[in-house]
């Protein structure tokens, strides 16, 4: 009896994860998409209210109010981004209340990565924090630092002195 009990709840379990993450590939789909279409609201509205979006520059580091004023004028424009999904693994903790993911995109910066961590709350999931870099390959990172030195050893000296 023991034995089937756990193996009941072992079949529900797992039924919810995948219906989870189910969810949270449309959820995550449908963000990015939001942006690609430009709907502000869409895509804020994704985000939980206490949220945090690190872009790839690194100043990037927002609150979602600090990265809605800064995306606002690009929603206006008509001018967003268009990110699309090649590849995404989702992780549950073991309430299945709090999720984590990575994702491989498609943008019109080449390949990113996104990566992030999503909560359930109530019954609906809410991207909790989120970022975004770029890849640099393997063979091609000496390049890319000699560009970004000039920039970024500022910024190093500036928050080392913090």
């Amino acid at each position: 009896m023991k034995k089937t009990l756990l193996f009941l709840l072992f079949v529900v379990s797992f039924a919810n994860a995948q219906a989870d993450k189910t969810k949270i590939n449309q959820i995550l789909d449908a963000w990015h998409k939001a942006a690609a279409e430009v709907k502000y609201d869409a895509y804020f509205s994704v985000l939980n209210s206490d949220a945090i979006y690190i872009g790839t520059d690194a100043t990037e580091n927002w609150t979602k109010k600090e990265f809605a004023i800064w995306a606002k004028p690009f929603f206006d424009k008509g001018t967003t981004w268009n990110f699309r999904a090649l590849e995404r693994h989702i992780f549950f903790d073991k309430s299945g209340k709090i999720a984590w993911f990575d994702e491989l995109l498609d943008t019109q910066m080449k390949i990113c990565r996104g990566s992030g961590v999503l909560v359930k709350v109530g019954n609906e999931w809410k991207i909790q924090h989120y970022v975004l870099s770029m890849t640099i390959p393997n063979d091609e990172v000496n390049a890319v630092t000699k560009i970004k030195a000039p920039i970024e050893d500022a910024l190093i000296a500036k928050l080392q002195k913090k």
